[in-house]
């Protein structure tokens, strides 16, 4: 008898909770996201640490590429084969900026392409019911001489914005976000997040770095947990998956 109860209270949960659809989380995006080749370490992008926060259910895909724009990531073929992989139920996080921004750069994109680009992501992921989240450029350390953090991204940033309301799209702020968490650190203890290195100190680096864009390890780490924090703040699905 008690071998019937719980075979039919396993097959009672069985009905209430059906295993969750496996999705993919797709990062697009710039070098402060990607994942970096040996040879750079110990620069990281914060989608390297990004793909521990979640269980079983999740398989997080990063396509990011250094010294892309919203323009080059198209132009070079990238963003057609996550759209033609793209499965109903994924996510696609979306953070361009630094590379668009930029007018001496191959890759500036002026701001009204920015804007269409960003708005045919949407369109694109929106089309295989996925979902897009739209991400600002993250904060570069920069401080003025009286130790105040001052934005360097002021203008796509806020394009970055409107276009997640106006489209009614998710928003991850690591614009303001990160500004805060390294006002927060200090001008000098926040070199600890970026890829600052003395001379001989590491190998990759033998006359040192002094990289005030990209992030170490440590960094990293610190800003896929505002990312992260920004996924549970707006009540995504995929909050629910995050690793207990």
């Amino acid at each position: 008898m008690n071998k019937l109860v719980v075979i039919a209270l396993f097959m009672l949960m069985a009905f209430v909770m059906p295993p969750k659809k496996k999705i993919t989380v797709w990062l697009i995006g710039d070098s402060t996201m990607s994942v970096k080749d040996v040879k750079a370490y110990p620069e990281h992008g914060w989608g390297m640490p990004f793909v521990y926060f979640f269980d079983s259910t999740v398989t997080v895909d990063n396509r990011a590429q250094n010294g892309r724009s919203t323009r080059t990531f198209m132009e070079e073929n990238r963003w057609a084969p996550v759209v033609a992989a793209m499965q109903e139920g994924d996510y696609v996080f979306v953070q361009f900026g630094h590379n668009d921004e930029v007018k001496t750069k191959r890759s500036y994109t002026p701001e009204a392409q920015f804007k269409a680009n960003l708005v045919k992501y949407i369109t694109d992921t929106r089309s295989k019911k996925a979902t897009p989240v739209l991400l600002t450029p993250v904060a570069r350390r920069n401080f003025d001489s009286t130790g105040h953090i001052v934005g360097t991204h002021d203008l796509y940033a806020q394009i970055v914005r409107d276009v997640a309301k106006e489209n009614k799209v998710p928003l991850i702020d690591l614009d303001k976000q990160g500004q805060a968490l390294m006002q927060q650190w200090g001008v000098d203890k926040s070199k600890l997040l970026f890829n600052h290195l003395a001379p001989d100190e590491h190998p990759n680096y033998p006359k040192g770095k002094e990289d005030n864009t990209h992030f170490n390890e440590l960094g990293a780490r610190m800003i896929a947990q505002l990312v992260l924090k920004g996924i549970k703040s707006l009540g995504l699905e995929l909050a629910e998956r995050v690793r207990k």
